[in-house]
Order: C-alpha cells, then sequence, then structure tokens
C-alpha cells in the first residue's frame, strides 16, 4: 500500500522559554564550557572538511514532536553540525524549536536543518499497521518487545464493573501501533506469529517538499535512492526544480549496489551538476536502521566506505557513513586508516578528508532516548529544559558519542569519557 505524504511550509511564532533548576542547568553551562564546545565549533562545511562533521538522524518517518524537539535541543548542545528529520512542517518547527532552546541556554552555533525526501519505495519511508482488536487474547504480543522506538501499545479494555472493582481487565484489545512514533525499521513484522502487521510505504510529495526547502530554517536536503532507476531520480530532481538553489547541501544516500553502486553515482550527479549551487555529499547507508543493534551493525558502512575511497571513479562530493552507526564506528575507521585522514592525491576531485564524517540515528536516538523516556515517566510530555538534571544526563550521554568523532577532551568531572 502506497501513499503520498503532503506538507506545508508556515513558520510559526517563537514562544518564550522557561527552564528548569538553576543549579543543574548551570552544570549544564559548566559542562559545555569545560569541553569548549562553542569555541571549538567550526561551520559546518569546515567540519566536512576536517572529517569531524557529525549529524543527527531524526529520521525520514520519526513523526513525534516532543522528542524529536528534545533530541534537537540535546544534540545541538553537543555540537552536531546537521540534524537531519522528516519533510513535514510540525517536525522542522519542532527541530528549529529545539535549537533556538539550545542557543538560549549556550550561545552556539546553529546546526543545519536537513529534510529527507524518497524518489521510490524505500526502507526510511514506511509505517507498520496493525488493528490490536484482531490480535488473538493470548498473544505474548513480541511486537512490543522488539520495538526500539516504543511506537507499539496494546492495552485490554476494561468493562466498568471492571474499573469499579478494581479487577484486572478482561476485555477486548485494544491500540496498535503509534504512527508518529514509528520510523520502519520493520523488526515487528516477522515477529508477529500471526502475521498480522502491515507495512504502509510511502512517497513524499516532491512538489510541497520543494516548498519546504524555501523556508529560510532549512538548509539541506537528502534524496534517498536505490540507485538503480536513475529515471526516478531525474523526476525527483526536477520536480524539485529551483528550490535547491536556496540549500547550503544536497545529500544522497544510497546502499550499496555491488559493481553499478560508482556508476549510478555519476550518472546522479550528472543529473544534479547543472543546476547544483551548493555543496554536494554521498550519504553511505550500510545497514538501514541498526545502529542500536550491537557493535557488528558498524561493519557494512565501513566496508561500504573503504570500498568507495578506494575508487579513482567516484564523483565529487563528500562522503559520510551511516546505517548501523554507533559508538563502535569510529573505532573501525581507524582500523582502517580512514578517520580524518586527508585526500593527498594531488590529481584528486575531492573534497579534503577521504570521509566526512558520520550520521547517527537510532543509536543516538537511543542513548537520549533513555533518558527522556525516564523523564516523560515521571512527568509527562515536556521540553527537557524544564527538568534540568535531565538534561544533564541526556547531554552526558550524547556528548560521549559525538566526541567520538569531535576529539572532545575535558578534565571536568561532570563528564564520563568515551
Amino acid at each position: 500500500m502506497a501513499l503520498n505524504f503532503i506538507c506545508n511550509s508556515a513558520i510559526p511564532p517563537r514562544v518564550k522559554v522557561t527552564f528548569g533548576s538553576k543549579k543543574s542547568l548551570q552544570d549544564v553551562k559548566t559542562l559545555i564550557k569545560a569541553i569548549g564546545i562553542p569555541s571549538k565549533s567550526c561551520s559546518p562545511h569546515e567540519s566536512l572538511q576536517k572529517g569531524n562533521w557529525v549529524k543527527l538522524i531524526c529520521g525520514a518517518s520519526f513523526e513525534d514532536v516532543v522528542d524529536i524537539r528534545n533530541l534537537s535541543l540535546v544534540y545541538t548542545l553537543a555540537g552536531v553540525d546537521c540534524i537531519d528529520c522528516a519533510a513535514d512542517q510540525s517536525v522542522i518547527n519542532a527541530v528549529n524549536e529545539g535549537i533556538e532552546t539550545a542557543r538560549e541556554i549556550v550561545p552556539i552555533r546553529r546546526p543545519w536543518v536537513m529534510i529527507s525526501v524518497n524518489d521510490d519505495e524505500d526502507l526510511h519511508f514506511r509505517k507498520a499497521e496493525f488493528d490490536a482488536e484482531n490480535c488473538p487474547s493470548d498473544c505474548s504480543r513480541p511486537c512490543e518487545i522488539v520495538c526500539p522506538a516504543n511506537a507499539i501499545s496494546i492495552k485490554r479494555e476494561k468493562s466498568t464493573v471492571e474499573v469499579l472493582s478494581g479487577t484486572n481487565p478482561t476485555g477486548q484489545l485494544k491500540g496498535g501501533v503509534l504512527t508518529e512514533r514509528c520510523y520502519g525499521c520493520g523488526r515487528c513484522f516477522p515477529t508477529c506469529p500471526y502475521n498480522k502487521i502491515r507495512e504502509v510505504t510511502y512517497v513524499r510529495d516532491a512538489m510541497a517538499t520543494a516548498e519546504l526547502l524555501k523556508r529560510n530554517d532549512v538548509d539541506a536536503v537528502e534524496i534517498h535512492t536505490s540507485g538503480r532507476q536513475t529515471h526516478l531520480f531525474r523526476e525527483l530532481w526536477d520536480d524539485l526544480g529551483d528550490s535547491v538553489q536556496y540549500l547550503r547541501l544536497v545529500a544522497v544516500s544510497l546502499p550499496e549496489t555491488g559493481d553499478e553502486t560508482i556508476s549510478s553515482m555519476n550518472q546522479m550527479y550528472d543529473i544534479m551538476e547543472p543546476h547544483l549551487s551548493c555543496f554536494n555529499l554521498w550519504q553511505l547507508d550500510g545497514r538501514p536502521m541498526s545502529g542500536d543493534i550491537g557493535r557488528g551493525a558498524t561493519r557494512e558502512s565501513i566496508a561500504f566506505a573503504v570500498r568507495l575511497t578506494a575508487s579513482t571513479e567516484r564523483p565529487p562530493g563528500f562522503l559520510q557513513l551511516a546505517g548501523g552507526t554507533n559508538a563502535h564506528t569510529v573505532d573501525g575507521l581507524k582500523k582502517r586508516g580512514l578517520f580524518q585522514t586527508q585526500n593527498t592525491s594531488a590529481e584528486s576531485k575531492h573534497l579534503h578528508s577521504l570521509i566526512g564524517g558520520i550520521a547517527y540515528g537510532g543509536y543516538a536516538r537511543k542513548i537520549v532516548g533513555r533518558v527522556l523516556s525516564s523523564m516523560q515517566c515521571e512527568n509527562g510530555p515536556a521540553g527537557i529544559e524544564h527538568h534540568s538534571q535531565h538534561l544533564l544526563e541526556a547531554l552526558k550521554q550524547a556528548l560521549d558519542l559525538v566526541g567520538t568523532v569531535k576529539s572532545y577532551t575535558t578534565s571536568n568531572p561532570l563528564v564520563t569519557q568515551p
């Protein structure tokens, strides 16, 4: 089942921000100052050149605006260069609100905001769907257990008698997938013992996305493609039209397709080049949406990077890892001699560091998400700046990850060294 998602481009007014505990908030400021993030931060473009670019992937289909706002706030404080999100008006607003709230806490440079679009059906642009009323009453609900986004909620309905008596519910199952939290990882599909979970795929509306790209708080676009059908890529690029002239960066996210990869990249670059007025980037999507699974998830993205950096035939553009990236990615790049390694070839048509940086998605959301979940269990949905102790803990987690790429060092006892 395929859908066509349409989005709007209005920008809401800023709301005055209030903050929580002064002591914990001061600890946040002290930690950032001790690391020297504001003074060490360079422009996102310079980060790409140096090889220490870090992008937070909120998710092309993740649309929980409360979490997105809090993730954007925390990772802006941690010094990321870019925040990638769904091409949806409310999501973009949440990202920018999180960024600006972070900048009210500490004067720090603004990361670029990137929105994602697809040229065809893609794993990143899908949702799970099922009706809990059709689930057998004795189902053990493995889908709930395996979901990394806490996007599945199934509860048994209570009768009036059960409510009044306080007894355990015996009624019909209710609930299902929380659409705004599902980001399409697909882990629930094979776990359902009754094959009740459906996949709903969609393609973002290119014309509506083009309008969003004209916003003054959107800096980049990422085109997800299989790389196998460049005519679809050309159609999307043509539909985006002159909106790409407003951008600082155009990224193309693609999987490794064997011997065809370099050829496809060159064909796509030839399509873009006549109207490309900004920098371009190739996102090497190793093992999509798997970074939170474990150490080995990052191997495919590193192997992809090894193959591409060895080629002299690839088109111009920065290279950035994604898909399975986690706390072990930097060590893997170092072992291959690719971490912040400069391209010294005089004949090279490529830009500075062999690898421009790393994008973190599922893993980045997981480590900070634990803190956000704890905060929401205690206080309900809220801006994390209102609960400064949680903000401090979330920031420590983010710094441990971002710091592996940015090479943060500090003797401050508030931070845990990676």
